[in-house]
């Protein structure tokens, strides 16, 4: 495996400050950005310079990686190199949504620290952090419409549990990973945890109404409403009201569109059903029988 010159890929001195290293990405980030330059190479170009800022940019893992040693050049056959570290599984604790990386970097960030050949080859010195952590959580459409704080309670794989508070922001879509900085896996020999990644996924009865980006809504008018058109109150999956009108004529399963109301990018459809009252009384009876004589239909023709 080849090491990656985070500094050289930017242009910038091992000791560059913080300003200089963002300074120096976002010119080369608006150089070599696929929707700009078309030319051979742009777009792995592109993705080295990401890849480097993601390390560079971050002060934690700009000293993980600066606890290599200097003394590598980019190409140089990482392991047991000039730096004088032995192979090992890297230092552990990787963000989400790190695929397009190289296996250097994986190598580093991902896995765990393999105490014996980095220590004897010239010593880490720094704490070991803890693995990351992620675990599945169920929650209502509605805390991912609107957004808030939820109570997560976790098993602790022995037997116990524990209860931390999250806070989702409005229009998280299914799916969607939040980090818990610090609530991973301890590290080993006291150092610092690892992250906890929460994987919000909607409950059973809650999956059917997302299409994508969009919401369904089912949205229940009475016969007249529907025949005569109207304004009914209508509560959001974020919880706010307001009054919908219905067209003249509607049928069961039209779907009446409120744009930008769904998941970032998408839309909340209203799906009407026209609920019929219950012939449940002698007076209920004749309103229907004298409709049925006033009013002759037959939906099937």
């Amino acid at each position: 495996m080849k090491y990656h010159d985070y500094y050289a890929t930017l242009g910038v001195a091992r000791n560059a400050s913080q300003d200089e290293i963002k300074r120096a990405y976002r010119k080369l980030a608006q150089k070599y950005h696929p929707d700009r330059n078309k030319g051979e190479g742009a777009e792995d170009k592109f993705k080295e310079i990401n890849e480097a800022y993601e390390v560079l940019g971050d002060a934690e893992k700009r000293a993980r990686y600066d606890a290599l040693g200097s003394g590598y050049r980019a190409g140089d056959d990482f392991g047991a190199g000039p730096g004088g570290f032995g192979g090992f599984g890297g230092f552990g604790g990787a963000d989400a949504g790190e695929a397009d990386f190289s296996d250097f970097f994986s190598q580093i960030f991902g896995g765990g620290f393999g105490r014996g050949a980095g220590a004897a080859g010239g010593g880490h010195g720094g704490a070991v952090r803890g693995q990351d952590a992620e675990a599945e959580v169920v929650v209502p459409l509605s805390l991912l419409v609107s957004g808030g704080s939820h109570s997560v309670r976790l098993s602790d794989g022995r037997g116990g549990s524990r209860t931390l508070k999250v806070n989702v922001p409005a229009g998280t879509p299914p799916g969607r990973r939040i980090r818990l900085s610090g609530q991973g896996q301890p590290g080993p020999m006291g150092g610092p945890p690892g992250d906890l990644y929460l994987v919000l996924n909607l409950r059973d009865e809650d999956r059917d109404r997302v299409d994508g980006k969009n919401i369904l809504q089912e949205l229940p008018i009475t016969p007249w409403e529907a025949a005569l058109g109207g304004k009914v109150p209508v509560t959001l999956p974020d919880g706010k009201k307001v009054n919908m009108s219905i067209p003249a004529g509607s049928q069961s399963g039209r779907r009446l569109r409120i744009p930008g109301r769904g998941f970032p990018g998408g839309d909340l459809f209203l799906v009407l059903m026209i609920h019929t009252p219950p012939a449940d009384s002698d007076e209920a009876r004749r309103h229907y029988e004298q409709m049925r004589e006033d009013m002759p239909f037959d939906p099937r023709h």
